[in-house]
């Protein structure tokens, strides 16, 4: 028989949560804390001084006292300037870099273009430069935690193999070990799928807070989702689960970069929208945008564009509802923009198509971090190792 967890597991444990908590909603009254976590005061008190002394929160009065009764609850806020983890994103047409706070609080950011076709060599030495400059303005006190990487590809979490990224051209390649050999990160740098550590932070404090089974749709070139069910991230075996761009809806359809034929992204992703507007020499997100633009203003190709990506749209979104009854479908990279304009389409193909047990309470939202959301993200899984032992990192 297995004995119980002893004193001190016990109070490591209640440090990350009570970290965990304020990392993710910010600035907490000691009340609210003692209320939120069930533990009594004095144990509240004990924790935030633990982690006071470790420089990880600070406490003070709240700000605002006027009209309150009694002596006010101290309130504890992370130490967002001095606790920090450096956030990656390698995207098919950008590469960016963020220095990011305790809290999620974005302190520093780089990026440049990412030129189709370049190779992770050559990706990884900006990225490395960006975290070498951004390391010139740390304050001497602060304390660094770890680096997170995002890649719009599927990644083997153990070593940051890039095992398939087709829509930036890489197959088999060793990002994780690339990176630590250039920003010089042994044993502190983790690799995550772009459209993952999206929705783990829209999930904690996005537009999906609050809602425990939630899918994270992705879209620029290819497509990609992060699936959280029953509040826990739906990986697969080897962590390559969510690449719903892959699933085949029309099978006599074009011919996909995975060497597939008719997968959803070749209906709803870049490519197909441009396309469909008579744009097919054009590239990017701007081209994109211009797109959806010329569709609001009233361009009819442009329109039968969004029409025809919209359908396709709803018809892979209401099959992954019958699948995984999510609460919440966040459009997220591209796919936001085309879903503003045809929402109205989307919800009534996937309508047609979904369960009325599966629809019924469905939310179909866009991302409340935006474009920042994989840069959150990818610092997520820096702070993990934080989050998990405040006392060991």
């Amino acid at each position: 028989m297995r004995a119980g967890p002893s004193q001190e597991e016990v109070r490591r444990h209640n440090l990350g949560t009570l970290l965990r908590y304020v990392h993710v909603h910010g600035a907490t009254s000691r009340a609210e804390l003692t209320s939120r976590l069930g533990l009594n005061r004095s144990t509240i008190g004990a924790l935030t001084a633990e982690l006071t002394t470790a420089g990880l929160v600070s406490e003070a009065a709240p700000r605002e006292t006027v009209g309150r009764a009694g002596r006010p609850s101290l309130v504890v806020r992370p130490e967002s300037s001095k606790v920090y983890a450096y956030a990656l994103s390698i995207e098919v047409d950008r590469l960016r870099a963020a220095r990011v706070g305790l809290g999620g609080q974005i302190l520093d950011r780089r990026e440049t273009d990412r030129p189709r076709g370049m190779q992770v060599l050559d990706a990884v030495q900006p990225l490395a430069s960006f975290v070498h400059e951004m390391r010139v303005a740390v304050p001497d006190d602060a304390r660094y935690v770890g680096t997170g990487v995002a890649v719009a590809g599927m990644v083997r979490r153990q070593d940051g193999m890039v095992r398939l990224a087709p829509t930036i051209g890489w197959v088999e390649e060793p990002v994780g070990a690339a990176l630590r050999s250039e920003i010089g990160d042994a044993g502190k740098l983790t690799v995550g799928n772009h459209a993952d550590v999206s929705a783990l932070v829209e999930h904690s404090r996005g537009a999906a807070a609050g809602c425990d089974n939630v899918v994270y749709l992705y879209g620029d070139v290819g497509v990609g989702a992060g699936i959280i069910a029953d509040g826990r991230r739906v990986a697969g075996h080897g962590g390559y689960g969510g690449e719903v761009g892959h699933m085949v809806v029309n099978p006599y359809g074009r011919e996909c970069s995975c060497g597939s034929r008719g997968c959803w992204e070749t209906e709803i992703g870049e490519y197909a929208l441009l396309k469909h507007a008579g744009r097919g020499e054009q590239t990017g997100r701007e081209a994109v945008l211009g797109v959806v633009d010329a569709a609001m203003r009233g361009d009819s190709q442009a329109q039968f564009a969004v029409r025809q990506v919209g359908e396709w749209i709803g018809f892979g979104v209401g099959n992954l509802m019958n699948i995984f009854n999510p609460e919440a479908v966040i459009f997220g990279g591209t796919l936001r923009d085309v879903y503003l304009v045809a929402a109205a389409q989307i919800r009534s193909r996937l309508n047609a198509i979904a369960l009325p047990a599966c629809r019924e309470h469905i939310r179909l939202r866009t991302p409340e971090l935006g474009y920042d959301a994989a840069l959150i993200g990818a610092a997520e899984l820096a702070f993990e190792h934080l989050l998990e032992d405040p006392l060991l990192v």
